[in-house]
């Protein structure tokens, strides 16, 4: 009986680790991704739908957050998702040099870091996702400087206002906004005569309205995000200048294509990202880095402009826009 029982015991030893290890092999733990964005609005809400069609189709778990333009903030959530072992993090950094440290560490503790919307100043990421910012902003100026030349010839000063966000993103909101003048301070006469900080809606619907008071005679105003945009054209509108001051824009939106199909004529165009496509390739390109598939180390995504000039356009973003967000 001794012999019998020994043998019993050693065989229920062996058995313990071949069928653990079949349970492992069978339920594999699916890869967890952490994506992040820095405030509430239209663009990252649909980045973040892009980022859960790219979860759903490639049968990944994904948790978001938003750093709420924080640094800190940004520090504390990447400290926690290595702390809970995510496999990845997909982030729009909210500085070029102050994110690095934190998403190093992530990096070293065998995260897959992708960056998308705003630089890093570090080669560890696997990809950075992005539009062209300068090509944004030159896209828009290029439709400032045709309505310019063809309706404001005739005046011997055109003045200008830019709305930025330069306290916010420096080396995003420079890049699109000097590349927007580029295109339009060669035109004789142009006079640029003030230039401000207001990326949310309401803040530049108050800047906004202080520009066009100490500037009555203002031509036009360019923002350079879509809250800026948004508060613009309800600037011009509360003045009561629809028929004089124009604005043009950065990113698009329902609210925006709506702006530019309105009878009052004050939205002339804007050049949008393309959000949707940002968030999801962030995904993808995490899934694929992990499941050991080369990505591109940088891809950029062509903007869209909508011009007033082209309903129809307009029309179909709008339908691609209810698809993204339904």
């Amino acid at each position: 009986m001794r012999k019998v029982s020994l043998l019993l015991v050693l065989l229920m030893v062996l058995s313990v680790p071949i069928f653990s290890q079949a349970a492992r092999e069978d339920v594999e733990d699916p890869i967890l991704i952490a994506g992040i964005v820095f405030q509430e609005d239209q663009f990252m809400r649909v980045i973040q739908e892009g980022m859960k069609k790219a979860a759903a189709d490639y049968g990944v778990q994904l948790m978001l957050a938003n750093s709420d333009n924080r640094l800190d903030r940004e520090i504390e959530l990447i400290n926690t998702y290595v702390s809970r072992g995510v496999d990845a993090i997909a982030i729009t950094p909210l500085s070029e040099t102050g994110s690095v440290s934190a998403l190093r560490n992530a990096d070293n503790a065998g995260i897959t870091v992708v960056t998308y919307n705003s630089p890093l100043a570090a080669d560890f990421p696997v990809s950075y996702i992005n539009s062209s910012q300068s090509e944004l902003g030159s896209s828009t100026g290029e439709a400032a400087r045709r309505y310019i030349e063809d309706e404001l010839s005739h005046k011997d000063t055109i003045k200008v206002a830019t709305l930025a966000f330069q306290s916010l993103l420096p080396e995003i909101s420079d890049m699109r906004v000097n590349s927007f003048l580029n295109e339009i301070t060669g035109i004789p006469g142009v006079q640029i005569v003030a230039q401000q900080d207001a990326w949310l809606a309401e803040d530049a619907v108050s800047r906004g309205s202080d520009i066009i008071t100490a500037n009555p005679d203002l031509d036009i105003i360019y923002a350079a995000n879509d809250g800026g945009t948004v508060g613009a054209v309800q600037a011009v509108r509360n003045a009561g200048r629809d028929d004089q001051i124009k604005v043009f824009g950065i990113d698009a939106s329902e609210q925006l294509a709506d702006f530019l199909l309105a009878p009052d004529g004050v939205l002339m165009a804007t050049t949008g990202q393309q959000p949707f496509e940002i968030g999801y390739l962030s995904v993808e390109f995490a899934v694929k880095s992990i499941r050991g598939e080369a990505v591109d180390p940088e891809v950029i995504v062509p903007g869209l402009r909508l011009l007033r000039e082209d309903p129809e356009g307009i029309e179909q973003f709008k339908v691609d826009w209810a698809q993204w967000t339904q």
